[in-house]
């Protein structure tokens, strides 16, 4: 796969320039779909948090309650895990 036309503008550089570090991370943004960038994530996984608490906290289903800690947990390491995809 060639990289954009944008990129290969761009002259050579050692990876620890600050141009190269650059070049890096907008090839890295490139090949990423929307949907799968940290923000849209992270509020997906604040939105399963948010959900585990509220089953969690509700008052009227048992299986609800069960299942609420694990919906807790799976969105908190969603969080972590989608907080190292780029922006």
């Amino acid at each position: 796969m060639k990289p954009p036309r944008s990129l290969r503008s761009l002259p050579p550089e050692g990876p620890r320039s600050r141009l190269g570090a650059a070049r890096r991370r907008l090839h890295l943004a490139v090949r990423w779909p929307k949907w799968l960038r940290r923000g849209p994530m992270e509020l997906l996984a604040c939105a399963i948090i948010t959900l585990g608490i509220l089953m969690m906290l509700q008052p009227i289903a048992m299986v609800l309650y069960t299942w609420s800690f694990l919906t807790t947990l799976f969105g908190t390491v969603m969080f972590m895990v989608v907080s190292k995809f780029p922006k």
